[in-house]
């Protein structure tokens, strides 16, 4: 059975571990996220204002149910310090069925 439409992995650069604490944090508590998991200390290069920007950056993976990925996208905009903040949703296609049903159950 494919299981695209019912689960994301829903990825997020932020400025700061406090930043990415605070959105993962908020993302499960809201039961937007059944769970959300940070990289600290990843290096960016990315252009922005017509130059080349290196800057460090924290990293949020969001494990969430397709139907909530609209609602959680504008949750963290909401609460995101960037004017144009990564947020992008990829389908998961397949993985351990008793881990994508508890993102199912887990969420909203």
């Amino acid at each position: 059975m494919r299981i695209a439409m019912e689960t994301n992995l829903i990825y997020i650069t932020v400025g700061s571990l406090d930043e990415a604490k605070k959105i993962g944090k908020t993302l499960v508590s809201t039961r937007l996220a059944a769970s959300a998991n940070i990289i600290d200390n990843i290096n960016s290069i990315y252009w922005w204002d017509g130059e080349i920007q290196d800057e460090r950056e924290v990293i949020v993976v969001a494990k969430t149910k397709g139907s909530l990925v609209h609602d959680l996208v504008e949750k963290v905009k909401s609460i995101h310090s960037y004017e144009c903040p990564c947020i992008v949703s990829l389908p998961i296609i397949e993985g351990n069925r008793v881990f994508l049903d508890w993102i199912v159950n887990e969420t909203k």
